[in-house]
């Protein structure tokens, strides 16, 4: 047993490190870039050591496990710990913090409240990641919000005040039923009131009770990774954030809600999810028809994205509501797979519209001429994202149908409409990705445009691109790489909960 805090410091590092930025000196904003960015590298590496010197595959229970007592009043603990499920998640946030780090290079208004609202964003993901009790788990959830609605409303766009009002409406209305669903699970069939995962998993409720509290969670998570009908806050929110905020939206925010349904829904209230899990897959493939046939309508590039990613997060919901070990393994690799496709092409959108100052899809075109490696990189992400043969969407999307295809739970002819219209969903995906393309960078439009206005991307951007792109092709082709971290986590959900 490993008696060293390492989960306590790897959430309390960018945090603590990022409010000493406001001690450096006011000599220019270089120093506060590098010194983020280093953080950053320093916290990604700190947790890389952690995981791969103290962190035991074969082992399905809870690793790295902290347990101090914080409160004495109501037994409130400051339980941190990791297993299968959470792994991925973290290692995917740090490594997409430092690249949008390196990609908010041009900020330079307040760049330092900026860097720290980047890295106390940092630790509130990585400790709701790996929270073991439900209070604080809410409690990292919340302390999340803050810096993404500072970051909105100062380095937003044009609408920025009212998009980034929508999203603290929209998720602090959802918090609302995450907090009253934590004290219901922590109160409920108790003396005393207990918040530990552990304890709260083996608890058994009256159905009606856990339908309740099983409806509260799913509103919560359903704004966080937007389920329809309560996903529009997210294309207001990406049409206006600066685009390094996009790329923390897109990668780790969304699937936030992904973990949250997996970590609480599934874990602690199995009977409930047993019964709303065909819902589940009903409203996934609703979404992904829905998002991306609205795709397709949008002008405002970045909002097309972002209705992108709304349809890519169905996928995820129909492998949870799959309840078979593959089904469930897809949507983890899912969560980690459209983390860095979303934010690669959020990061595309935005370096392209550093150089072009263009939102509009219809004003576009011709841009290849001119910036010949963004079009280059936009392509082959735009390739990822529609799920081609050797790109990490595929692999999930495949493992996904495969899970739903092998499902004890459901009849033979739901199963094959279902596959159905996720097919037709996957048919609608190239469309939009591929018209998103030809409008932006063939044709004539910007063909004649001063050359002198242009220059194509420098070796940052092409680095970020790159150090996206890298982890796609690999997890394509060899996906065992998350599979391997969440297999066992996952046939313990569901023997425990779901066989027996």
């Amino acid at each position: 047993m490993n008696y060293f805090p390492w989960l306590t410091i790897i959430v309390f590092l960018p945090i603590s490190a990022g409010s000493l930025l406001f001690f450096l000196p006011h000599k220019g904003n270089k120093l506060i870039k590098w010194y983020t960015i280093c953080i950053c590298i320093f916290e990604l590496l700190l947790t890389t050591y952690a995981f791969c010197y103290h962190f035991r595959l074969d082992d399905p229970l809870i690793q790295l496990a902290e347990d101090y007592k914080w409160i004495n009043f109501f037994d409130f603990y400051w339980r941190l710990g990791i297993d299968g499920l959470s792994i991925g998640p973290i290692l995917l946030t740090g490594f997409i913090t430092t690249l949008a780090t390196l990609a908010a290079w041009p900020v330079t208004r307040d760049s330092r409240l900026f860097h720290f609202l980047m890295l106390a964003m940092y630790s509130g993901q990585i400790g709701s990641f790996s929270s073991r009790d439900l209070l604080l788990f809410f409690i990292m959830w919340e302390f999340e919000l803050i810096p993404v609605y500072l970051l909105l409303s100062m380095w937003g766009g044009k609408k920025r005040l009212y998009s980034a009002t929508k999203f603290i409406l929209y998720t602090a209305g959802g918090s609302v039923f995450l907090l009253i669903g934590v004290l219901g699970l922590g109160l409920y069939g108790s003396n005393e009131p207990t918040l530990n995962f552990e304890t709260l998993a083996n608890q058994s409720y009256p159905v009606a009770l856990e339908i309740i509290f099983y409806i509260g969670f799913l509103i919560a998570f359903a704004v966080k990774s937007p389920i329809i009908p309560l996903h529009t806050w997210l294309p207001d929110t990406h049409g206006e954030a600066h685009y390094s905020t996009c790329m923390l939206l897109a990668g780790i925010l969304l699937k936030m809600g992904a973990y949250g349904l997996v970590r609480i829904n599934m874990e602690l209230l199995p009977h409930a999810h047993s019964i709303f899990s065909p819902w589940l897959i009903i409203v996934g493939t609703m979404q992904i028809i829905y998002a991306a046939s609205t795709s397709l309508g949008q002008r405002n590039l970045k909002k097309r994205i972002a209705y992108s990613s709304v349809s890519h997060m169905g996928f995820i919901i129909i492998g949870i509501g799959s309840i078979t070990d593959t089904g469930l393994n897809g949507a983890i690799l899912q969560i980690i797979s459209h983390g860095f496709i979303g934010a690669a092409l959020f990061f595309l959108a935005g370096t392209s519209y550093d150089r072009m100052r263009l939102v509009y899809l219809d004003e576009m075109g011709g841009m290849a001429v001119s910036i010949p490696k963004i079009f280059t990189m936009f392509s082959i992400l735009s390739m990822a994202s529609l799920a081609l043969p050797g790109m990490s969407g595929f692999v999930a999307e495949l493992i996904v149908f495969f899970g739903i295809i092998t499902s004890q739970k459901y009849f033979l002819m739901p199963k094959i409409l279902i596959t159905f219209v996720m097919a037709i969903g996957m048919i609608l995906t190239p469309i939009y990705s591929l018209s998103m393309s030809r409008q932006m960078f063939y044709g004539y439009k910007l063909f004649n445009a001063p050359s002198s206005y242009f220059f194509d991307s420098g070796p940052r951007e092409l680095f970020v691109s790159i150090s996206i792109f890298l982890p796609v092709i690999g997890i394509g082709i060899y996906p065992d790489f998350v599979l391997s971290l969440s297999g066992e986590k996952v046939e313990t959900i569901l023997y425990n909960y779901f066989y027996r």
